[in-house]
């Protein structure tokens, strides 16, 4: 069972906010190699929290020694090699996989340059966050490749464009 536990600080209510987090992370859990993550009886735990830039900003600076806001933050409670084998290693049924952060201001600021809405851009977002918490990263091109096809596949699912187009200039 997924559990995505939401907080919302600045975003407004045009949007279902928790609505779209559990979507897009039940999508890139989906389109990944821990699938299986959707149908275990153990309670899986996912943090989404919408907030402002400053608080972003402050985490950003604390944990990554990065001074600026930046769009999405995850903060994995699990290790990658340790997810094939949680059901044994958990104790009461439940894991917690960790956060994710997103910054208003950046996200519309980004989803305004891109073209898309706001709505897409987030769940963009939640679902890279989300595959970071599953262990993937994008530090070598390799990586980011198989990070960005990963996302191009959840996000499809979810009926939202590819953000990776190609630039043929």
């Amino acid at each position: 069972m997924i559990v995505v536990e939401t907080d919302m600080d600045g975003w407004g209510d045009a949007e279902d906010w928790a609505a779209l987090a559990d979507r897009a992370v039940r999508a890139a859990i989906g389109h990944s190699p821990e699938a299986a993550l959707l149908t275990r009886p153990m309670r899986v735990e996912v943090s989404v929290k919408f907030t402002s830039d400053a608080e972003v900003h402050a985490l950003n600076r604390a944990y990554r020694d990065k001074d600026k806001p930046t769009n999405v933050l995850s903060f994995p409670m699990v290790q990658e090699d340790l997810l094939d084998v949680v059901d044994e290693n958990s104790d009461d049924g439940e894991l917690l996989l960790g956060d994710i952060v997103l910054a208003q201001g950046v996200c519309a600021a980004e989803a305004a340059e891109k073209g898309v809405s706001i709505a897409a851009h987030a769940t963009h977002l939640v679902v890279h966050g989300t595959f970071h918490l599953l262990g993937y990263d994008h530090m070598t091109d390799a990586d980011a490749e198989e990070m960005e096809q990963a996302e191009r596949e959840a996000l499809a699912a979810l009926g939202i464009a590819d953000p990776y187009p190609i630039d043929e200039g």
